[in-house]
């Protein structure tokens, strides 16, 4: 599988969007004219396309070719309307099972839980706009293609993402390793949402709030922590479980 992993030019990435086209993210380079900067952010706003500013040896680091302050690195997924997905799991009668990913930046991780999501049936995965791991060569090569068979949303707001769902019907379950309740304590064979968080941090403090119930995975080695691509492939195994045990 190969695909250009970039384009740059400030016409080509405004024509690429304008025309539909997408990208995981865009660098713009710091003092660019107002004119362009400000037609990029508008547009990259319209499709939840994270914009970073940078000095330009940031920029040339990606590309020395006369990329005029604008770089976008290409899209590898076609992300989808959270509602769009919900509302065609009910009409199929198919009980939803979201997976949100809380600022995973390993592109590793984020692969090898694809792969699980996609194995183990979750519908959907929701990703922040910002302080994720862009889905790019690397991440399809590790979920061995199941990236590309799950649909994928991006949020700016992951705690309005939360409320969302709760108003769509759907529970929500962040992992909280402080919780005393174990995954295997919740029942999950109604719709429902998994929030899992980054590795160093775990799910943030207001989504853990926002949630409906926390949960912990137990565990009786030495070792500090689980993997986050190993966790929620428990998790996910266990929603599996309850859901196979129940019909």
């Amino acid at each position: 599988m190969q695909q250009k992993d970039f384009i740059y030019g400030r016409a080509p990435i405004i024509d690429h969007m304008r025309g539909g086209g997408s990208f995981e993210q865009i660098l713009l380079q710091k003092g660019i004219d107002r004119e362009t900067a400000d037609t990029v952010k508008a547009l990259a706003r319209e499709k939840r396309i994270p914009v970073n500013i940078a000095p330009i040896h940031k920029l040339n680091r990606v590309t020395r070719k006369n990329h005029q302050g604008v770089i976008g690195f290409t899209s590898w997924v076609e992300y989808v309307d959270v509602d769009a997905v919900i509302q065609g799991c009910f009409e199929r009668a198919k009980t939803p099972l979201v997976l949100i990913l809380d600022r995973i930046t390993d592109v590793r991780n984020m692969g090898a839980i694809a792969r699980s999501a996609e194995v183990l049936g979750a519908d959907l995965i929701i990703l922040p706009t910002r302080e994720s791991a862009m889905i790019n060569a690397d991440a399809v090569k590790t979920s061995a293609g199941g990236i590309m068979h799950i649909p994928l949303s991006r949020s700016a707001n992951l705690e309005g993402a939360v409320r969302h769902l709760q108003s769509s019907g759907i529970s929500v379950y962040a992992a909280d390793h402080k919780s005393e309740k174990l995954v295997s304590d919740l029942a999950f064979e109604g719709p429902c949402a998994i929030i899992m968080g980054s590795e160093g941090e775990g799910v943030e403090p207001r989504l853990i709030k926002a949630a409906n119930e926390t949960f912990s995975i137990p565990q009786v080695g030495r070792t500090e922590s689980l993997n986050v691509s190993v966790a929620s492939g428990i998790v996910l195994y266990e929603v599996l479980r309850q859901r196979k045990q129940s019909s």
